[in-house]
């Protein structure tokens, strides 16, 4: 026998034997969980329209609390009971912590060095570490107190400029957002003119405008269903040109973050030895000189936690005051009763300060009660399986991709009453935790994947809407009634309206309370 052709055969036998002890290894016959029967190709894609967490939510109906689809080529489970997310989230949390490898984790987190995407291992943990100790602990947070103060006084000095006239809200919310999470992040705000590399190498400045439209295109990329991520080999023709598009707002990201970064080594040269770390940027550029760190930050990984830290800090508190005050205007007694709060406990010779949020507990209910309804992120951030495992009786393969659907436990009616009601009163009779040890409700996530500003996002979002209700009385414009509202969202990573909540401000405070 020739030798070549012995060593021809010989590998096939190895590669026999290996298949057959891989299938002995595996049960003969897997108790998979109920499902819709794919199509070859695209397997259950077709039935997932432009608002995917709906979609989901309609299937997890019909088919129970641990839906199996096929996405592509890739198996997909969907939980949505509060007994099996404690189980992927809490209890069996080290199978269900990795993050599967997509096109927006390369071409938008500089190849998964950020926090979000990051897979999970020694890079991932000490990251973890870093958030918790360094960027969001409650002295750091503390420490910045006044930058929210002056940003919301800056606020209500805009509104009360336009009192009288039809607002876009979130225009000036997000502006409000952007200036706290920018100051905090960068050291200082942005909005009034950001260097961006325009996509041919040169630096050009923006304004406030574009910078929020690169934002929200990072935040909706992020969170788009990608058919080259569920079938992989139909990838390079980027049939919906995502990737095109996140390789350009990665571009802009990366032109603006690097002039970031060079302003901040600039100043700590300049003063020497004196340096002292005034903002995240700073405490990151230090963390990424540290020899004792395990894994070395990198300076691609300074630029993707900056990035996290803007985009997630001003995403969700945007879009959930938004929320609370488009419920609002639907539900003027809920409005009423909050106002009544405000003028009992704080009075009108003052605004709301973070320390009285304790003793608003109706505001925190309505905050409360729109992540209920509007939950940030409708389908916790897609996990993936790191072997095979059983949950809730059902066979979950290696390699599964995980959806949690807080969406679905939202409006599970055997958690609560009346479910697509808006009524912040179930938060005041039944106290109901944030922090992601209640699985019924999960704002920011749950494990140790969940949103590690969670603490600080809050903070932004009750101080927030409870000046917002104690300065101004808002009015729906023109003739439009509570009933002609419109309470259609996008879907991206989070799900804010889709056509933004236009009202008319009115002062409710003395006027020489106001700001000028």
């Amino acid at each position: 026998m020739e030798p070549y052709t012995a060593a021809f055969l010989s590998t096939v036998a190895l590669l026999l034997f290996a298949t057959f002890l891989h299938h002995r290894r595996r049960p003969t016959t897997l108790r998979l969980p109920p499902g819709p029967k794919p199509w070859p190709i695209i397997g259950n894609l077709h039935l997932i329209g432009s608002l995917p967490h709906r979609s989901i939510h309609h299937l997890t109906q019909r088919y129970g609390p641990v839906l199996r689809l096929k996405f592509g080529s890739k198996n997909v489970v969907v939980f949505s009971s509060v007994e099996t997310a404690k189980l992927v989230l809490n209890t069996m949390d080290t199978n269900f912590i990795c993050r599967p490898k997509n096109a927006a984790g390369k071409h938008t987190t500089y190849n998964y060095t950020d926090i979000t995407w990051s897979p999970y291992g020694p890079y991932w943990r000490q990251a973890r570490k870093l958030c918790v100790i360094e960027l969001f602990s409650a002295k750091r947070i503390d420490s910045f107190e006044y930058i929210r103060t002056e940003e919301m006084a800056a606020l209500t000095a805009a509104v009360r400029r336009s009192s009288g006239e039809p607002v876009v809200l979130r225009n000036f919310l997000s502006t409000m957002s952007l200036n706290v999470i920018s100051r905090m992040v960068l050291g200082r705000s942005y909005l009034g003119g950001a260097a961006v590399d325009g996509g041919d190498g040169r630096q050009r400045a923006v304004g406030g405008a574009e910078f929020k439209r690169m934002l929200d295109e990072l935040f909706l990329l992020n969170g788009v269903f990608n058919v080259g991520d569920w079938i992989p080999w139909l990838g390079f023709m980027d049939l919906q040109g995502y990737v095109r598009r996140m390789k350009a707002v990665s571009r802009k990201f990366d032109g603006f973050l690097e002039g970031v970064l060079e302003e901040h080594e600039r100043r700590r040269t300049a003063e020497g030895d004196g340096f002292a770390a005034a903002d995240m940027v700073d405490v990151l550029l230090q963390l990424s000189g540290d020899p004792t760190l395990e894994v070395k930050l990198e300076r691609d990984g300074v630029k993707g936690f900056a990035q996290d830290l803007l985009a997630g800090g001003t995403e969700s508190s945007t879009m959930t005051i938004e929320w609370a005050i488009t419920e609002l205007l639907r539900n003027p007694e809920i409005f009423q009763k909050a106002t009544e709060e405000l003028d009992r406990v704080i009075g009108r010779d003052r605004w709301v300060k973070e320390k009285d949020m304790p003793d608003l507990p109706y505001i925190k209910a309505i905050a409360k009660e729109a992540m209920r309804l509007h939950p940030v992120a409708p389908l916790l951030t897609l996990r993936r399986t790191r072997e095979d495992c059983k949950v809730a009786g059902y066979d979950i393969p290696e390699d599964t991709r995980v959806f949690v659907s807080t969406w679905t436990l939202g409006r599970d009616p055997e958690l609560w009453d009346n479910p697509l009601e808006f009524c912040p009163q179930r938060f005041i009779e039944n106290e109901t935790d944030m922090k992601g040890t209640n699985f019924k409700f999960m704002p920011f996530g749950a494990g140790r994947r969940m949103c590690p500003g969670y603490s600080l996002g809050l903070k932004v979002i009750e101080s927030s809407l409870a000046n917002l209700l104690h300065g101004f009385n808002w009015k729906l414009p023109g003739q439009m009634t509570r009933h002609d509202i419109d309470m259609e969202e996008i879907f991206g990573l989070t799900t804010p309206k889709k056509n933004p909540l236009v009202t008319v401000p009115h002062p409710r405070l003395p006027l020489e309370m106001y700001p000028i």
